[in-house]
């Protein structure tokens, strides 16, 4: 197996993880709030649920945003055969900051520290897109 799509494999198991997390918090929730599944069909019907619970939820949506970016460039550079070892340790870097992301949106929610941890992720990501500019610049 090749070591640059392993953290690829991580975060989509991170992502259900989550997807479960969201779940075993978000249904007995609406059960508790009286809100059927059908009343959810309207963004914004699921508002008045408990923090914890949309946290979760929240988060799981933003594994589906910024992480699309992640899993096409670790693909980008697999196929280039861009897979060297900084990239392949950048690409964990970006794993495990997202995996902090959730744990601090799904629990305590402190905006500021989830920013930074937001931050440093696109960060990782820059630097593996910068590099791989550079590469192709100094090949031309």
């Amino acid at each position: 197996m090749n070591a640059m799509l392993t953290p690829v494999l991580a975060l989509i198991g991170w992502s259900l993880v989550m997807w479960v997390w969201m779940y075993a918090t978000r249904l007995p929730a609406m059960s508790k709030a009286g809100i059927s599944p059908q009343d959810a069909r309207f963004p914004g019907s699921l508002d008045k649920l408990p923090d914890g619970t949309r946290q979760a939820a929240d988060n799981y949506n933003h594994l589906m945003e910024q992480p699309t970016i992640f899993y096409a460039l670790v693909f980008y550079l697999y196929l280039a055969g861009r897979a060297d070892d900084l990239n392949v340790k950048l690409a964990w870097a970006y794993v495990v900051l997202r995996v902090v992301h959730s744990l601090v949106q799904a629990t305590v929610n402190r905006v500021t520290v989830r920013f930074a941890v937001f931050s440093l992720g696109t960060l990782t990501l820059a630097a593996m897109v910068v590099r791989e500019v550079l590469t192709l610049l100094a090949a031309r």
